[in-house]
């Protein structure tokens, strides 16, 4: 990374309950009908809000490769790209590593899952945050390093979704 970073972490919308009948592998997990149709609604009004990124880095797990295919959708984000690292149960510190060596513009969106986003975001502020599903956290990034980052503001769902209007 060069530069100053403008960084969007993202949450994956409301997922299916995790049912080892239906997805033995939970990478298959799928957003919720209603998780699909209310990030929508978010993702309108994230459009309200910023101008789109220049790229969007998401899990290749069903549920947050979906969100981040929405917010190409109906935010007009370009097309996600698959980046392994952001899968469940990863170790932030292995994002920050590649995320230092990606070469995606002024300004990536990070598509993925909880709790390790929370972390990420711990880690570049120095602080503690916790996203719920379908929020949207904007940081300012001077550095890929602890307390390397302002957070600019950090968006719930509601907000996100009154923002459309």
């Amino acid at each position: 990374m060069r530069g100053r970073l403008d960084l969007f972490i993202v949450r994956h919308g409301i997922a299916e309950n995790q049912d080892p009948i239906r997805w033995p592998d939970d990478a298959d997990r799928p957003l919720t009908m209603e998780g699909e149709v209310e990030f929508r609604k978010e993702a309108q009004g994230l459009a309200k809000l910023t101008d789109p990124v220049s790229t969007v880095l998401a899990s290749p797990y069903v549920r947050a490769w979906r969100t981040a295919e929405i917010l190409q959708e109906d935010a007009g984000w370009p097309q996600p790209e698959p980046f392994k690292v952001l899968e469940a149960d990863r170790d932030p510190q292995g994002v920050i590593d590649e995320l230092a060596d990606a070469q995606g513009g002024p300004s990536i969106a990070l598509v993925g899952h909880e709790p390790m986003l929370s972390e990420l975001i711990g880690i570049l502020i120095g602080g503690a945050v916790e996203l719920k599903k379908g929020a949207v956290a904007r940081l300012d990034v001077r550095a890929l390093t602890r307390g390397g980052a302002t957070l600019r503001w950090l968006l719930p769902p509601k907000v996100l979704r009154a923002a459309r209007r």
